[in-house]
């Protein structure tokens, strides 16, 4: 019989997002084939200690999520997405609302006491001859944010020499860093709005000067953006002055560097919100374009998570366009993963001119521009990457067994460099 690989999966941590990243590793770890995989829980709370067996299913059936509306969202279907929601997740994600214990099939109950006492911090993982750590062939880490997606916990699997799912610490970091993921996409030609990056300590010593730069460059309406966050955290839509300082205070108070983006479309008017998965290493593949309808000015963290089903955003799956703007979105999706040279997995997001301008004139040919790489975007079983596959040939216990599949291609690949002259 064929020794199942054993695989780590990671969520949790303590980043803002830490409630959606339970929300995918229940989902996944409600998912994963057990014939083909051990699988392994391994938690970070919000404190950043590290949990392994009932201590990590614990953190997953906590009341953390107690304020989140996912469940009820989940489990709504919508006539213009071609998706029903999985009900079983729907109610795996009630569950964690309601704080009760989380049905998820157990790993080898003899191995649990051992687990939770071999990783209490992340020097564990990384320390020669750990035992968990020696016996995982692959980890999955569906950490979402600041210290799960910016290259951080990547270095400390490079230092552990273990295979795991996702991009390395260069496209991490390159992506996450919303600036630096901008001056890669303008180095290899992609086209995206004009944007200014500005330090917390620029603001905060002359704000008036600060201004004065970004009005200069930029027009309202403005998108103030920490530069290293995701889920929409800390981002605001600005349509006048008087609006600027309390959004960039925002944004400042989640990270020392800020991005302050100009509308697509202008007043008035709304971009289309597209998206495509990308999924491979070297050789990557674009899946179908789908398309957001906010319920609200921008799809920010509460259209996300905690919409309302009277008045949910709403997924299209395929989007409608011609074949040849999807055909540019997906090469442009493409180009942008290798330009931050990210592996694995990653969510490219597109903003399109809508069909009309402000004063109701037909736009001839809607311009497209590339607005943001996720390199580990949100992996619930009804989030957008997923159902991106879906819609595209591939169902989500089949793209959780490519992801592995390529975790461990990657580092086998990686095992052929030399890193000492002997």
């Amino acid at each position: 019989m064929k020794k199942k690989l054993r695989v780590g999966i990671l969520y949790g941590g303590r980043s803002g997002e830490h409630e959606v990243s339970l929300l995918s590793g229940a989902s996944i770890l409600k998912a994963i084939d057990r014939k083909r995989y051990e699988v392994v829980p391994i938690g970070i709370d919000k404190q950043g200690h590290w949990l392994s067996g009932m201590e990590a299913d614990r953190l997953l059936s906590s009341n953390m999520l107690a304020k989140s509306s996912l469940a009820s969202t989940a489990a709504e279907t919508e006539p213009h997405a071609i998706f029903e929601a999985d009900a079983e997740f729907a109610a795996a994600a009630a569950v964690l609302r309601s704080g009760e214990p989380l049905n998820i099939p157990s790993t080898h109950p003899q191995r649990r006491s051992t687990d939770a006492s071999q990783i209490r911090s992340s020097a564990d993982l990384a320390q020669p001859g750990n035992p968990l750590a020696a016996s995982l062939n692959v980890i999955f880490p569906v950490l979402h944010g600041t210290f799960g997606e910016d290259g951080t916990i990547q270095g400390l699997f490079e230092l552990a020499d273990i295979a795991y799912v996702g991009s390395g610490v260069l496209g991490s970091s390159a992506a996450m860093d919303k600036d630096a993921m901008k001056r890669l996409f303008a180095a290899a030609k992609l086209p995206q709005t004009p944007y200014v990056a500005l330090l917390r300590s620029e603001w905060r010593i002359d704000p008036k000067r600060a201004t004065r730069l970004i009005e200069k460059a930029l027009s309202y309406p403005l998108f103030v953006k920490p530069a290293n966050l995701g889920s929409s955290v800390g981002i605001s839509k600005v349509k006048t002055r008087r609006e600027l300082a309390a959004a960039i205070d925002l944004a400042a108070s989640f990270d020392r560097k800020l991005v302050i983006e100009q509308g697509v479309g202008g007043p008035g008017v709304k971009p289309r919100e597209l998206e495509v998965g990308v999924l491979g290493n070297d050789l990557p593949e674009a899946s179908v374009v789908g398309e957001i309808i906010p319920n609200k000015e921008f799809y920010d963290y509460e259209s996300k998570y905690e919409a309302s089903p009277e008045d949910p955003s709403i997924p299209i799956i395929p989007a409608k366009l011609t074949k040849s703007e999807s055909k540019q979105i997906r090469e442009m999706a493409l180009a942008a993963f290798r330009a931050c040279d990210c592996a694995g997995l990653a969510r490219v997001d597109f903003l399109m001119e809508p069909a009309f301008d402000a004063k109701g004139r037909k736009v001839k040919t809607p311009r497209i521009y590339l607005n943001e790489i996720n390199t580990m975007p949100g992996f619930t079983s009804i989030s957008m990457y997923p159902k991106l596959w879906q819609a595209s040939g591939l169902p989500y216990k089949k793209l959780i067994d490519r992801l592995i599949q390529l975790a461990v291609e990657r580092h086998s690949e990686r095992q052929q460099t030399r890193f000492t002259k002997s």
